[in-house]
């Protein structure tokens, strides 16, 4: 699991550079997209993406007739229109509750079910191509889970000038691990690391790459406390640092204002991260009863990344197929038992390397897990929402959220699976 080593940039990366270099490529492929653009079907002649003015501005849209769903409190709303303006939802409710204003595009969503757009609390986006792969897929939000050179950073700022192009974003910048490998050349600042023995692991290393993180832009800070399930000479379960770095690691994040999110899988790994104060535990398979009620009083997240850990199943790799075998089950029970605690959940795919995984499967194997359907919705829509601290403008449809949504052509409360395959995307009120 997690980020795969790419190809640096060429020259100096810094804060300044990357946002430049991603608004000129925001401007380039939005341009490239609207020459381009079609009128999906369904969507009126009056404007092929939504009626939008000025970079990063969002849409006028109305979407008429469907199922409205809300996350936050389950309710189903029938023959329902949406309003969106400049990208945020204005009005929200049954057929002649809302004012629809003339002139503006019209979805028609009939027979058709519609969500708030899904949350994809952790996945690595390194490309405007994987970024435009995931917003098809449905993950109209996402928590980056790291890049080698800054990418995520680059694709928030994209988000932000074309959001059609990429989900919004909340970026982690450069994993903060015992051995960097390439990614010591991703800022000069990291280059002297390269001369550590042992690796970062001084306090002062740890610190050094955390502070780097916040002066490039990161949002949240991804650390680890074991080795990677993903690769066949790694062991899941050997712990790479300890509490005391951990809790290092933490400290530096929290002098920035920001959070961290742990790559974990043992028991004692799992603990000495949650006790050391992060955020989230991702991937935790063999998080324990103790660290669970830790969890829960300390109202850390657990974002099981359920998809990746069922993908080793089928990998070609005799090592990673039984450790998919072996580790899904009981993920899938410490899933439930943190639910059943009232431990948060959030749903994050691991996706990496091209392949993105529609976060509709995350939610699949949340409910495979024990959840029901609106819980394991949940998960990827208010819940995620709440981690990542966009719990007033995502996750849900009503007014003053981001005008985010989802088409399906069934009942999700009765076929989770559904959200595998949204029929049509709208994002901040531009139909993709």
């Amino acid at each position: 699991m997690c980020v795969e080593a790419t190809p640096p940039p060429p020259g100096r990366l810094t804060r300044r550079g990357i946002l430049a270099g991603a608004a000129a490529l925001a401007g380039t492929v939005a341009a490239a997209g609207t020459a381009a653009a079609v009128a999906p079907p369904g969507l009126s002649a009056t404007g092929a993406a939504g009626r939008a003015s000025g970079a990063g501005r969002g849409g006028d849209l109305v979407v008429d007739g469907g199922t409205l769903l809300d996350p936050a409190t389950g309710e189903v709303t029938e023959d329902a229109v949406l309003v969106i303006t400049g990208g945020v939802v204005s009005a929200a409710g049954r057929r002649g509750s809302v004012t629809v204003p003339s002139g503006v595009p019209v979805l028609a969503a009939h027979g058709q079910w519609v969500l708030p757009g899904l949350v994809d609390a952790h996945i690595h986006l390194s490309t405007a191509a994987e970024a435009r792969d995931a917003v098809r897929k449905g993950a109209t939000s996402i928590r980056s889970g790291s890049t080698s050179f800054y990418q995520d950073i680059a694709v928030r700022e994209m988000a932000r000038r074309a959001p059609t192009l990429a989900p919004r974003v909340k970026a982690a910048g450069v994993f903060v691990t015992p051995d960097l490998g390439d990614s010591v050349l991703a800022d000069p600042d990291l280059t002297d690391l390269a001369l550590l023995k042992d690796g970062v692991r001084s306090a002062e290393a740890l610190r050094r790459v955390v502070e780097v993180n916040l002066e490039r832009g990161a949002d949240v800070v991804k650390t680890r406390v074991n080795e990677r399930a993903g690769l066949p000479e790694q062991d899941p379960l050997a712990q790479v640092y300890s509490y005391e770095q951990l809790a290092e690691i933490v400290a530096a994040a929290r002098r920035g204002g920001k959070g961290v999110l742990c790559h974990s899988y043992s028991e004692k790994g799992c603990h000495d991260a949650v006790t050391a104060g992060i955020r989230s535990l991702e991937h935790g398979a063999f998080v324990g009863e103790r660290t669970l009620h830790e969890m829960r009083r300390r109202g850390t997240y657990f974002t099981p990344t359920l998809a990746a850990i069922a993908g080793m199943i089928d990998s070609p790799d005799p090592i990673l197929a039984e450790r998919g075998r072996t580790y899904l089950p009981v993920l899938k029970q410490a899933v439930l038992a943190a639910h059943e605690l009232g431990v948060p959940l959030a749903a994050g795919t691991d996706s990496s390397g091209g392949n993105v995984r529609p976060i509709g499967r995350e939610v699949e194997l949340m409910r495979e897990a024990g959840l029901s359907a609106i819980d394991a919705i949940r998960t990827a829509t208010t819940g995620a929402a709440r981690l990542l601290g966009l719990e007033r403008t995502v996750g849900r449809l009503v007014r003053g959220f981001a005008g985010d949504v989802i088409l399906v052509d069934r009942d999700p409360l009765a076929d989770v699976t559904v959200l595998k395959q949204p029929v049509r995307v709208v994002r901040a009120g531009i139909a993709v």
